[in-house]
């Protein structure tokens, strides 16, 4: 199979007829048929059937074509990014993986801006944990962002030594509920797990089959669940709901200025290990200079983010009478 049969066969699916496209192609409509004839063989399948008015494709021949459309596009991506002797893309190329959180965002557009006046592509996803953990094996992603806990971190750990992946932490922070300003519970002296039962509990999505050790909002010690879930999976979700509702999630706690929504403080949850912020990378492989840059502007985003929370939530809970 190649890139030419391809690009033949989407052609004649746009064009509803070999004439025609051989006529486009300025080939010979003999030699087109010859070259689809073949690819034909060599799958064992029939793209379609020719009639007096063109040719009409089979079921598994436009299934064929939704790949082979997808697969041209990308060589016209990669040849647009790489061709034309543009090495200096590639030297600034990173991949960032992380879980949904605010501070990560910050550094991302820390690392955007320092790199203003070069040639650069940069990506950044966020997704659950078990995303993380896989984007970085599979080489996806040059950094992965989660967090562990003494709750969860035998299982995941455990599961990253499996995969030869190396957690590397950089804060430590104690777990929080995230509740708009004026929520019932700022007026509480110390919040406890009991305490949040009674409100509608926000929770990201996870694949399934994931274990509960992977989700991205705090794990108790006691088995209780809220009777009023809401499930979603993106951040910009969550916060609206709990800035407009008694709704509540947990988590790091950690808001940034410019980035995180108004109307939404956190308070810390007594009793609970702290939350281990950290980093992944496959162990023994060089961090990229780029990425080494990112971690730097992660690491100085989370100290940032914590003054912040922590200036939010004084000034909320003195309005309390």
């Amino acid at each position: 199979m190649t890139f030419q049969q391809l690009n033949y066969l989407v052609e004649i699916s746009k064009c509803g007829s070999i004439n025609k496209a051989a006529q486009k192609l300025f080939l010979s409509q003999s030699g087109i048929s010859i070259a689809i004839k073949e690819l034909e063989e060599e799958l064992g399948i029939t793209f379609f059937i020719r009639t007096n008015r063109g040719v009409t494709f089979t079921p598994e021949g436009r299934e064929f074509l939704s790949h082979a459309v997808s697969l041209l596009d990308s060589k016209k991506q990669l040849e647009k990014l790489y061709g034309g002797g543009h090495g200096e893309a590639a030297s600034t190329f990173v991949s960032i993986s992380s879980q949904r959180y605010p501070f990560v965002e910050a550094a991302f557009m820390k690392l955007i801006h320092g790199h203003d006046h070069t040639m650069y592509r940069m990506e950044l996803r966020e997704t659950g944990m078990d995303g993380v953990i896989d984007d970085v094996y599979d080489r996806r992603a040059d950094v992965g962002v989660i967090f562990l806990s003494d709750l969860t971190d035998k299982i995941i750990l455990r599961l990253l030594s499996s995969r030869d992946l190396e957690f590397n932490e950089l804060h430590a922070v104690s777990p929080k509920v995230y509740v708009r300003k004026d929520h019932p519970l700022t007026k509480l002296d110390h919040i406890t797990e009991s305490d949040l039962m009674p409100y509608p509990y926000v929770t990201f999505e996870q694949s399934e089959g994931v274990a509960i050790d992977f989700s991205e909002e705090c794990q108790f010690f006691n088995a209780q669940k809220p009777s009023q879930r809401i499930v979603i999976n993106t951040r910009s979700a969550a916060t609206d709901i709990v800035a407009s509702s008694n709704a509540i999630t947990t988590g790091t706690g950690l808001l940034v200025d410019g980035v995180s929504t108004p109307g939404v403080i956190s308070l810390p949850i007594e009793g609970l290990p702290d939350i281990r912020l950290g980093w992944l990378h496959i162990k023994g492989t060089r961090v990229s200079t780029v990425a080494q840059e990112f971690i730097s502007y992660l690491d100085q985003a989370i100290v940032e983010s914590i003054a912040y929370t922590e200036k939010l939530t004084n000034e909320a809970l003195n309005r309390q009478p």
